[in-house]
């Protein structure tokens, strides 16, 4: 698969990689991440969230592959599964998707494009995660599906200068990541005007531990109207 070319499991349910219409808040894309528990899957589901995230890598919102595949049976087929990975080996990646049956895998680290081409001969949603720097991370770069603009400082859960320099491109779809919280992500996305957003530890009352009411809040924040 060719640099900016979508996965075929992207094509069929999200179309294609061209522009979109600018965003609004009816149509913002929102992902709740680290989700260990069926309490925190049904919150965010019901919530109305796009898609739900499972840590496969070293963290205190890690999960199994048998335990993100119980959980996955619990959502509909509209919300996507994500399972997010960071630095690991293609096998284990692999293996991991497999075992849990998760639609997309989100990759944090170094990982090349012959890495990404790989994954691409799957039937999975392709997600790669970049933090905010200097240059400005283009969607396909790799031949991911979606981008991820993390903070400087990736998975520090602190907010960040948004608007201190130029976001992917208008119509691209990127989520933005990183800091954000019930309080602030309507001023972030009014500042970027991301396709999406995706939040994790923002969400949480300890670490690792998500609060309802947060997850609900949080939603209701980001897209006042469904």
């Amino acid at each position: 698969m060719r640099p900016g070319s979508p996965t075929r499991a992207f094509r069929a349910r999200y179309g294609s990689l061209g522009p979109v219409s600018e965003n609004s808040s009816e149509t913002l894309f929102i992902k709740i991440c680290g989700l260990k528990t069926e309490r925190d899957v049904d919150t965010a589901v019901e919530a109305g969230a796009d898609a739900i995230g499972f840590v496969f890598s070293q963290s205190p919102r890690r999960v199994d592959a048998a335990t993100a595949a119980r959980l996955s049976r619990r959502v509909p087929e509209h919300v996507l599964t994500v399972g997010v990975f960071r630095e690991e080996p293609l096998d284990f990646v692999r293996a991991m998707a497999d075992e849990s049956g998760i639609r997309a895998v989100q990759l944090h680290g170094p990982e090349d494009h012959a890495y990404y081409a790989d994954l691409a001969t799957g039937d999975w949603t392709l997600i790669r995660a970049a933090a905010f720097g200097d240059s400005v991370p283009r969607v396909g770069e790799y031949g991911e599906d979606m981008l991820l603009l993390d903070a400087p400082v990736p998975g520090s859960g602190i907010a960040w200068d948004w608007s201190s320099k130029p976001h992917a491109a208008p119509g691209e779809k990127w989520l933005l990541a990183g800091g954000l919280t019930p309080d602030n992500v309507r001023e972030a996305v009014e500042a970027t005007s991301p396709w999406g957003v995706d939040v994790s530890s923002g969400v949480e009352h300890a670490r690792g531990v998500k609060d309802p009411a947060l997850i609900t809040a949080f939603v209701k924040a980001a897209r006042p109207v469904r």
